[in-house]
């Protein structure tokens, strides 16, 4: 069994690669088994990297942007903590703000994961000093989504 960590927007991925059979694998990603299967062997895929655009820090939901969310800020030892995303998911509502109060248990996003729709709810009273998803954005598993201060 080979062995990965992938650093994704600031999150580490253990990625164990347990069985290989031709164009189809079974890996694990942070523990959760996958059935994946190899779409083009035969070609090398070149990724290009752009630059994300700068999305004033007000807005909150605006059209689903195609740039990969701004790097997450770290929850600082000032009581700022980060709510994560439980599942691998897209967001369908951002229901805060920065600068709102919210009450731990508020609902603070709605993320959809197979095909079920889920409500992230803060884990701390406090204010929302940072926003890091947008509607229609892609995320992973232990992504920060918004920070409470």
């Amino acid at each position: 069994m080979k062995q990965f960590i992938y650093r994704i927007n600031g999150q580490e991925y253990i990625v164990a690669v347990n069985k290989m059979e031709g164009d189809l694998a079974e890996v694990a990603v942070n523990g959760t088994n996958y059935k994946v299967e190899l779409v083009n062997n035969d070609e090398e895929v070149s990724l290009v990297s752009r630059p994300a655009a700068k999305a004033p820090a007000a807005t909150t939901a605006s059209a689903p942007k195609a740039t990969t969310p701004a790097p997450t800020k770290p929850a600082g030892g000032s009581g700022a903590g980060s709510v994560k995303s439980p599942l691998p998911g897209i967001i369908i509502d951002v229901l805060v703000n920065e600068g709102d109060e919210v009450k731990k248990g508020q609902t603070v996003v709605m993320l959809e994961a197979m095909k079920m729709e889920n409500a992230i709810q803060a884990t701390q009273d406090g204010k929302v000093t940072g926003i890091h998803v947008s509607k229609g954005d892609s995320v992973l598993e232990g992504v920060a989504l918004v920070t409470i201060g």
